[in-house]
Formats: structure tokens, sequence, C-alpha cells
């Protein structure tokens, strides 16, 4: 084998390593990890089952995983991996700002949510190098749409600069989220976050809010 192609396999090899964001590329140094006690219990608010604790060893953990597979009346289109803490905000933010303002809207409640991602061990928005996500502690959901009673899916990507009463529904749930959660990110934020609302319960050692 020549030197030109032993080369190109090593270079191959390394950017497969790095697209699939193992250990090493990411910094988990100053994050804090979630408590492992939670008020309240993912099955006490939805359908949901526990799982034996997550430890890839890198920084990526959940010592206390749920699989959520509705939070009070409202599916999840798939199961969610997460940590239990989730689950408690996410159901008040449900019941208490997105059904009324689904009623106020569209007259009728949302009866599901399409999740894009729960835990997922990798850095923040895919960037090697960068601090791992909230999603490495199964501390963040990605929300991409909610679908009414009558089957109407509002998706977040098209609905954000669609018809007057999605808008008026997407920016309503996505601000009253700010209070259920410390991190709240969705169209305008960035390009990653153009198609979903990212929620999660990051603890800042400020104790600040982060609603982008």
């Amino acid at each position: 084998m020549s030197f030109t192609t032993k080369l190109a396999l090593l270079t191959a090899a390394a950017l497969m390593i790095a697209s699939c964001g193992g250990p090493g590329s990411f910094e988990t140094e100053g994050l804090i990890a979630p408590s492992k006690i939670c008020a309240v219990t993912p099955g006490d608010v939805g359908q949901a089952e526990p799982l034996d604790p997550i430890d890839e060893g890198n920084g990526c953990r959940i010592p206390n995983p749920w699989r959520v597979r509705a939070v009070g009346n409202v599916a999840l289109t798939q199961p969610a991996t997460v940590n239990c803490g989730i689950a408690e905000p996410l159901n008040d933010w449900l019941q208490d700002k997105v059904q009324p303002a689904a009623q106020r809207t569209f007259g009728e409640s949302v009866v599901g949510i399409d999740v894009a991602a729960s835990y997922s061990c990798r850095p923040r928005n895919n960037q090697s190098g960068a601090k791992m996500s909230e999603h490495g502690f199964g501390n963040a959901i990605d929300i991409s749409a909610f679908i009414l009673e009558s089957g109407r899916k509002i998706r977040v990507e098209q609905g954000w600069v669609g018809s007057t009463d999605e808008r008026s529904f997407l920016r309503a749930a996505r601000s009253q989220a700010c209070g259920d959660f410390s991190t709240v990110l969705g169209p305008g934020s960035d390009s990653h976050h153009r198609d979903h609302f990212h929620l999660d319960l990051q603890e800042r050692r400020s104790g600040s809010s982060f609603c982008g």
C-alpha cells in the first residue's frame, strides 16, 4: 500500500470519528449535571417508564433516565429519553401555556407533539470541540411540530412564517416556555434551530435563563 493511500485512509477514519461525536469531540468541564432527585415522577404526569442508568464514560450520562411516550393528554410522536426532571416543566408548559394558546387561536386542543430529539451524546449544535449539549444529560427536548385534535399539524419551521394563526400560536408557545425552561431556542436564534423549539433545563452558575 502506497504512502498516499495510507494517508487517505487515515484521513477518512479521522473524519468518521469526528462526525460521530465520540469521546473527546466536546468539552464537559464546567457543565453542571442535573440532580438525581426529581420532584415529580414522569409516570405521574404521563405515560413513561424508567430505564437503566446511562453512562457513556465521556460526560454523557443520565442517572435517572425515563422513556416518555405522553405528557398529560399530549402524545409524543416518538418516545423521548430524558432525565426525570424534564417531565414536570414540560407538562406545566403544555397544559398551562400551550393548550390555552391553542384554544384561543384554533378553538381546539393540542393532542400530540413531534419530538425531533431527546437524549443524544453530542456537542452543542453538533460542532466538534464545543461544550456538550444538554441533550447529553437527557436534559433537553426538541419539538418540531404540534398536532391539533382535527389532525392539523403546526410545523415550527413553516408555521413561524406561515398563516396569521400559526405565527401567533407558535410565538405564544415559545415565549411562554421561558418560565418553565432555562433555555428556549427556535427560529431566529441561529440556523441550527430554524425548524424546532429547543427546550432545556441547563443549570447555569449565575442562575440565569436564556430565551433566544
